[in-house]
């Protein structure tokens, strides 16, 4: 029986998208998503967030990376991989959310800053086909740094 590995999320990018090309030419985008949530300490409720490093790969990336900009909110969808290394004798892992569904978010306000035609707004919600490999960072070619 297979395991389930299904998360999804909704927050706001820390930062720009980074878009980098594997060695096939296929585009991965690289973003962080800061997820918040509210904590009792005391008294009084605070916000706390988490951060999450995400790859989206595929032409959607690349499509959608001029509105994928720090402080955008966007719905996300996909799977967690751990990636495993050794460098310089230590062992190192990291968790990628490798998404595969992202839905544009916000708030009535950033709509307003948006250009009134339709046509130039993007599509809502967008796919992208993740490679299939599960087996450590080889499933980035070694020309992207993430």
């Amino acid at each position: 029986m297979k395991d389930i590995n299904i998360v999804s999320m909704t927050g706001r990018l820390t930062r720009e998208i980074e878009i980098k090309y594997t060695k096939g030419g296929t585009p991965v985008g690289k973003f962080f998503l800061a997820v918040n949530r509210n904590k009792k300490r005391g008294d009084k409720w605070e916000d706390e967030a988490s951060f999450f490093e995400c790859a989206y790969f595929g032409k959607a990336a690349e499509g959608l990376a001029q509105y994928l900009v720090k402080g955008k909110q966007v719905g996300i969808s996909g799977e967690m991989r751990q990636e495993r290394w050794i460098q310089d004798e230590q062992n190192h892992s990291r968790v990628v959310v490798i998404v595969t569904t992202l839905s544009l978010m916000g708030s009535k306000d950033e709509n307003q800053n948006r250009p009134s035609n339709n046509t130039s707004r993007p599509p809502q919600q967008t796919r992208s086909n993740p490679p299939q490999t599960t087996q450590g960072p080889e499933y980035f070619d070694d020309d992207i740094p993430f």
